[in-house]
C-alpha cells in the first residue's frame, strides 16, 4: 500500500486550471492514516515539540492526531471570524487568491517549541501566514510538515528560514 495511492486528483477545483489534491480517501481509510501518520512522526524525529499547528481546515486532521501522539497541546490557526477570543491576524495569498488566518493570543506561550501541520504546502502562503502568527504569540517554529508538497509551485521557499518535511512530493 503507498499512502499515493489515497489522493484523489480533482481537476478545475476550485477554478479552472488548479488540480486539487484530494485527501478524503485518504481519511477513509484506518490503515492509511497510521501509515500516514507514522511517515509524520518519523519526520519529527526527537524534535523537542511543545505545540502543534493544524491550519484550517484540512490540518486538523492530522495536526490533532499528531499532538495526540506526541502528548502535546494542538493550536487550530482559522479563518477570519471563527476563533472566540482574542486573535492575532495575518493576511496571505494562496494559489487562487488572498485570505487572513487567525490565532488566538494566548494560544503559545513565549518560547513554546511548534510544529506547524497542514495537508498540502502549495504555494508556501497559508504556511508563512501560520508561521508569522506562531511567532507573534513568541513560539519557535521546530519544523513545518505536509502530507504532501507541489513542488513546482515552490512553495517551500516562502518557508526557507525553518525545517520543511513532507510525505509526498509531487
Amino acid at each position: 500500500m503507498s499512502i499515493e495511492d489515497y489522493i484523489r486528483d480533482i481537476q478545475d477545483f476550485p477554478k479552472r486550471g488548479v488540480v486539487f489534491k484530494d485527501i478524503t480517501p485518504l481519511l477513509g481509510d484506518p490503515i492509511a492514516v497510521n501509515l500516514c501518520l507514522d511517515v509524520l512522526l518519523e519526520k519529527v524525529g526527537d524534535k523537542k515539540i511543545d505545540k502543534v499547528v493544524g491550519i484550517e481546515s484540512r490540518g486538523f486532521f492530522f495536526g490533532m492526531l499528531l499532538a495526540q501522539k506526541l502528548n502535546v497541546g494542538f493550536v487550530p490557526i482559522r479563518k477570519p471570524g471563527k476563533l472566540p477570543f482574542e486573535t492575532f491576524k495575518e493576511p496571505y495569498s494562496l494559489e487562487y487568491g488572498m485570505d487572513v488566518l487567525e490565532i488566538h493570543e494566548d494560544a503559545i506561550q513565549k518560547g513554546e517549541r511548534v510544529l506547524i501541520h497542514d495537508d498540502v504546502l502549495a504555494t508556501g502562503g497559508t504556511a508563512r501566514a501560520a508561521c508569522n502568527l506562531v511567532k507573534k504569540c513568541g513560539g519557535e517554529i521546530v519544523q513545518c510538515n505536509f502530507i504532501m508538497q507541489i513542488d513546482f509551485l515552490r512553495g517551500n521557499e516562502k518557508l526557507k528560514s525553518y525545517e520543511v518535511a513532507s510525505v509526498l512530493n509531487y
